[in-house]
């Protein structure tokens, strides 16, 4: 896995390097450049997880910087500057900063800083991305069912199943081999309390039988496992 990466945007040489020398420590990839001009092309060629920006900058300003990579993406941005007055803290947040850090500093509290930022960009992307995965389709032998585009097939034909009898097969489909007791059916697909109401239950495993089974009298797709459930036929492979 590539090591996070950390921009550091400071024209004091000194505190660059106390910076980078930090967070090289703690296991973060960096890269140190002094001016905002620098700060812009940095951006364009390469992905950062954090920017550390200083406001007073020679030729483009932290402010002008903070602007444009807020134009390209949500990269967090930490500033840290000398200005401490209360209009330069909310100018900067109201540009899109994450946080203020003033000068003189605690290394401790950057450090502090620097990781909560990383750990709240980091999670909301990995949510991110999960909630962009395509939802892989379930088989059993020659029966299908793709979640994300609601369609069931069998040997090739597609199939018309109402919602309830789709997400019944989807429980079976993505529980191979499971027994699952008409009380689990019920709360699974129902989302609600069951009430000893067998006959609901029962009745849509009949009728999704007769979409699916070659012969529903001899169901091989959902066996009945008496005195329980039901369950996905033996042999089923993903």
């Amino acid at each position: 896995m590539e090591p996070i990466r950390i921009l550091i945007v400071e024209d004091d040489r000194e505190i660059n390097r106390l910076i980078a020398t930090t967070m090289q420590k703690e296991g973060y990839g960096v890269k140190s450049v002094f001016t905002g001009w620098e700060a812009v092309s940095a951006l364009d060629s390469a992905a950062y997880q954090l920017v550390i920006l200083d406001l007073m900058l020679p030729g483009l300003d932290g402010y002008e910087v903070l602007r444009r990579i807020r134009e390209k993406g949500n990269v967090p941005v930490l500033i840290l500057s000398a200005k401490s007055d209360e209009v330069d803290k909310v100018l900067g947040l109201g540009l899109g900063a994450d946080d203020y850090l003033t000068k003189p500093f605690s290394i401790a509290e950057l450090v502090a800083r620097v990781k909560a930022q990383l750990r709240r960009y980091l999670y909301l992307n990995e949510a991110h991305d999960a909630s962009r995965e395509e939802p892989r389709v379930l088989r059993y032998r020659d029966l299908e069912l793709n979640p994300a585009t609601y369609e069931v097939r069998v040997g090739g034909q597609t199939k018309s199943l109402t919602a309830k009898e789709f997400e019944l097969l989807k429980l079976l489909l993505a529980n191979p081999g499971r027994v699952f007791t008409k009380q689990q059916i019920f709360q699974a697909v129902w989302k609600e309390d069951y009430l000893s109401d067998e006959n609901t239950v029962m009745v849509h495993i009949r009728r999704l039988r007769t979409k699916i089974e070659p012969d529903p009298s001899r169901p091989t797709y959902i066996q009945t496992v008496w005195g329980i459930g039901y369950k996905l036929g033996e042999g089923s492979s993903r």
